[in-house]
């Protein structure tokens, strides 16, 4: 059903909201009817519920309310809230608030607006719908938008999948966000500068529901779905290395854009001395990895080791057998300089090394960033010719380990914390 007049009316007269109001009752005599969608600035709703700090600086509540950082700029901060919102300062204000103190956000919206909602039913018997907003910026747009960060009694999205437009043509990703318009609407009549927290929007009765409903989660994307889930703090540590992977099949699309991150890595003398073998085959991988275990067991039975000890160690490959796809990088010295000692020959191909573990690195996080798991193995470098051999390479490429792709399993642990200053030497 949709919308036929739609009318945005200012509730004015409200005055300070302070700890422990009641909103519900502040909102008795606002007029509010049948179908109405009462839409509260989260700011009051903050206030109502103590969720002010005294603070000097909004610095240390923001890195509180912050889960992540998904980007930073001077000082300004983009990041993820425990609440799943990304947002510029966890949604940290200074603003209509007194000097001296800060508003952070509610601590559950959905549930602030079920409460009000439940009030106005009680005070008045009417049914209606209630949405908390706040104001977000937006990737790619100048200019800041109010969104709902709480809902109760309102549909939050509209699926038109599945259904067909005017000429017909099927629609298949159309999901409109109905409580982010019907916020951004009541900002209209609210603003920033105008002291009005409150707005009615009139005319939608067929967006309020009986019960309280889901509220705003399903609008939050989950970050495993979302195309731009990892900001620009975060896409260095997407990489993990994953040990267990799932049988979901690996995109090959994805590997050789993965590839051409690789190949973007810096490299001596204007060289390209990367190549990457993508095992694609389950035969060819299963017979590289029976060649490379033969040819590990020979080696160690050589160097003295027992059984026990030899099946431990072989062990350690697992993670490449459970892989669903492997890449193999391989180093190339063409164009390489030769000199008359050693001393700057053995220089030269350490330059070429480094070379290609940055074209590695590179690999490994665009696989991260293309939602794959990896795991850098350096086991072909102990059967460099059998590789060869196996994958029929030429004589002067040289294997640089192993890369096991696919999905991961399970989520990786978290990171053992580290302290850059203990990694750093200042002269």
């Amino acid at each position: 059903m949709s919308a036929g007049r739609v009318e945005v009316i200012p509730v004015t007269g409200l005055g300070e909201v302070r700890p422990g109001d009641d909103l519900a009752l502040l909102l008795r005599d606002a007029g509010l009817r049948d179908g109405d969608i009462v839409v509260i600035t989260s700011k009051i709703v903050s206030k109502a519920e103590g969720r002010v700090r005294r603070a000097p600086d909004r610095t240390a509540a923001i890195e509180e309310e912050t889960v992540r950082v998904v980007a930073r700029r001077g000082d300004t901060v983009i990041s993820q809230t425990r609440h799943g919102f990304v947002m510029a300062a966890a949604g940290v204000d200074a603003s209509n608030t007194e000097p001296g103190t800060v508003l952070l956000l509610p601590e559950d919206s959905d549930a602030s607006a079920r409460r009000v909602r439940a009030g106005l039913a009680a005070l008045l018997g009417v049914r209606t719908g209630v949405i908390v907003s706040d104001t977000f910026g937006r990737p790619w747009r100048n200019g800041l938008t109010d969104v709902a960060i709480g809902a109760a009694g309102v549909l939050p999205l509209e699926d038109f999948r599945g259904g067909t437009d005017t000429h017909g043509n099927p629609l298949n990703a159309t999901v409109t966000a109905l409580a982010d318009e019907i916020a951004a609407a009541a900002e209209l009549v609210k603003g920033k500068l105008a002291g009005v927290p409150v707005a009615l929007v009139r005319g939608l009765a067929h967006l309020v529901t009986d019960e309280d409903g889901p509220g705003v989660r399903p609008l939050i994307r989950p970050a495993d779905d979302d195309l731009f889930r990892y900001g620009s703090r975060d896409v260095v540590f997407a990489r993990r290395t994953i040990r267990a992977f799932s049988d979901e099949p690996v995109d090959p699309e994805a590997v050789r854009r993965a590839v051409g991150a690789g190949i973007a890595a810096p490299a001596p003398h204007h060289t390209t001395p990367w190549r990457f073998v993508l095992v694609e085959s389950a035969a060819t991988r299963l017979k590289l990895l029976d060649a490379m275990r033969e040819a590990w067991i020979a080696d160690l039975r050589g160097d003295g080791f027992g059984e026990e000890s030899i099946a431990k160690r072989i062990r350690r490959g697992d993670v490449l057998r459970d892989a669903p796809y492997l890449v193999v990088p391989c180093l190339v010295m063409e164009g390489s300089h030769t000199y008359r000692d050693d001393r700057r020959n053995a220089s030269e191909r350490e330059m070429f090394v480094v070379a290609m573990g940055a074209g590695v690195e590179n690999l490994l996080i665009q696989l991260a960033v293309e939602g794959l798991g990896s795991a850098w193995v350096s086991s072909t470098m102990f059967c460099r010719p059998v590789v060869r051999e196996v994958l029929d390479l030429p004589d002067s490429w040289d294997p640089m380990g192993c890369v096991a792709v696919g999905h991961a399993a399970a989520p990786p642990r978290d990171r053992a914390p580290r302290d850059p200053a203990d990694f750093i030497v200042t002269r």
